[in-house]
């Protein structure tokens, strides 16, 4: 009765911890998606720069395929460690310890590799201003693209402030996505009559903080310690399970105290009397035997 009840309680246990899995797994790559955007605006400005080499050290969790593919992979070894727990199956559960294993040596190897302090200093941003002249031209408009839309999402304007596109561009007034309310004309509008409708930090100081790190990337961190710390956790229950499924399967050792117990208590049942009640004296004088030496001496005498 004991070791079922740890059966079902290691049970029980999986399904949480595959269940967690799933749940971790989603949350990761749900935010790779919201960072991933974001990300390849930064990279688009800062291609070929120190700015570059560092975004990528520190979004390597982001950027790279093994993590999302590890997580991919993550969501079907739980649905698996889900139906070999529920069935109790051992070629399943044991194919969900070695899946974890092999998961668990990923991830650790690839933190170990892309972990590293990013060398950018604030004076890199000044870097960014020699992508601000082809703001606008026809083959450059992927670049455009990155600049309004790393404006829009950031807040900010030019790369220390927004004069920064009256300085390096023949413009005259910065570009919409620099406005706080945008609409068409809008910077135009508010270069004449109310610069402050117009973003008043550039958007250089904001680059350097999210190549440091970002309250979504330290999220990330997060659930990547999390989900290597259930891993952990889920392996060391699932050999515990299946020593438990196992030692219920094995057959009992004839040399076991166990075996040996259950030998002599069967040994023992076999020599108890009979629960049967015994013959009274007057039942074998009613016998046939009996009743034919009675008519055999009757005859005689």
């Amino acid at each position: 009765m004991a070791r079922e009840d740890s059966v079902k309680c290691l049970r029980c246990l999986l399904y949480a911890l595959n269940f967690l899995f799933w749940l971790m797994a989603l949350c990761v790559l749900g935010v790779s998606a919201c960072l991933r955007d974001q990300l390849n605006n930064v990279l688009t400005l800062t291609a070929d720069t120190r700015l570059e080499e560092a975004a990528v050290l520190t979004y390597s969790p982001v950027v790279h395929p093994v993590v999302i593919a590890v997580c991919c992979f993550l969501i079907i070894v739980a649905m698996v460690g889900y139906c070999g727990t529920l069935k109790c199956n051992l070629l399943l559960l044991s194919w969900y310890f070695g899946s974890l294993m092999v998961i668990f040596c990923v991830e650790l190897a690839s933190g170990v590799w892309t972990y590293d302090e990013p060398m950018v200093q604030r004076s890199d941003m000044i870097s960014l201003k020699s992508r601000m002249p082809h703001f606008g031209l026809q083959r450059y408009q992927w670049l455009t693209h990155a600049w309004n839309s790393l404006q829009t999402e950031l807040k900010c304007c030019g790369v220390i402030y927004f004069t920064d596109w009256l300085e390096m561009t023949e413009m005259e007034w910065p570009p919409d996505s620099c406005c706080s309310n945008q609409y068409p004309g809008c910077a135009r509008h508010a270069h004449y009559h109310d610069l402050s409708d117009l973003y008043q930090e550039g958007c250089g100081p904001k680059i350097y903080s999210f190549i440091r790190g970002t309250k979504q990337l330290q999220v990330l961190r997060f659930l990547s310690v999390s989900i290597g710390v259930a891993q952990i956790l889920a392996m060391t229950l699932t050999v515990t399970l299946l020593w438990a499924l196992y030692y219920d399967h094995k057959p009992p050792d004839p040399a076991s105290p166990d075996a040996l117990i259950h030998t002599q208590s069967s040994a023992g049942d076999s020599l108890k009397p009979s629960h049967s009640h015994p013959r009274a004296p007057e039942a074998w004088a009613n016998t046939p035997a009996n009743g034919h030496t009675q008519f055999e001496m009757e005859q005689l005498s």
